[in-house]
């Protein structure tokens, strides 16, 4: 008698989450493994290129003294670099200002743009080393966007993160920070940047979308 052959049952299964490449930064982990899917779900979206992310961060020291002092600009850029793992180009006047002794393209300031691996790892530092050791710190205004998802903030002093030997960098030196997403309008860059930890807090202007 020949044998009957057994009916077996298809098993569906819905898609994993692509895994992060081995030796991947922390926090891009969390965004591939955590945060990508929750917001996808929140947004009703399935493509993952249409979920906001973080496509690069600016990072701008601007030395107005440099002008006299052109040493504390080589400390600006050692600090910088210090900071971020990468060497920052100088940046330069654009317009004479005869009260200020300042010429065009005069080298007032450096910035570095941070992109891939260095972009995460920065982020990474600057949210869970840099922000709580600013004095008094109690988050970070929520509504300083530029109105196309991208969010800007300041620190007064670069001494916050760790990298930074106070002995060698004995001047107080601030600098900006911009953090350029791929999110559709401020709202749901709001909402990315807050799943990726950092600490913006509900302001009561909030819903307004103006930049502080």
């Amino acid at each position: 008698m020949a044998k009957m052959a057994k009916k077996t049952k298809a098993v569906t299964s819905t898609p994993a989450e692509p895994a992060a490449p081995a030796g991947t930064p922390r926090l891009l982990d969390y965004y591939i493994q955590t945060v990508r899917p929750a917001l996808g779900k929140a947004l009703n979206r399935t493509n993952l290129h249409a979920i906001p992310q973080l496509e690069k961060i600016v990072v701008n020291m601007g030395v107005g003294v440099a002008v006299t002092e052109k040493k504390y600009l080589e400390e600006a850029i050692g600090a910088l670099t210090q900071v971020t793992g990468q060497k920052p180009i100088a940046t330069l006047s654009k317009a004479a200002v005869s009260g200020f002794k300042l010429r065009e393209n005069l080298p007032i300031g450096c910035k570095v743009t941070l992109r891939g691996r260095r972009m995460y790892e920065f982020l990474d530092r600057l949210v869970s080393l840099a922000l709580p050791r600013v004095r008094d710190f109690r988050g970070l205004s929520s509504t300083a966007f530029d109105g196309h998802g991208n969010y800007s903030l300041g620190l007064s002093e670069q001494m916050v993160f760790p990298e930074i030997n106070p002995d060698k960098y004995t001047r107080q030196q601030g600098m900006n920070i911009t953090l350029v997403t791929s999110a559709k309008n401020d709202d749901e860059a709001r909402q990315f940047l807050r799943a990726m930890g950092v600490p913006l807090k509900k302001d009561k202007d909030e819903d307004g979308g103006a930049a502080a």
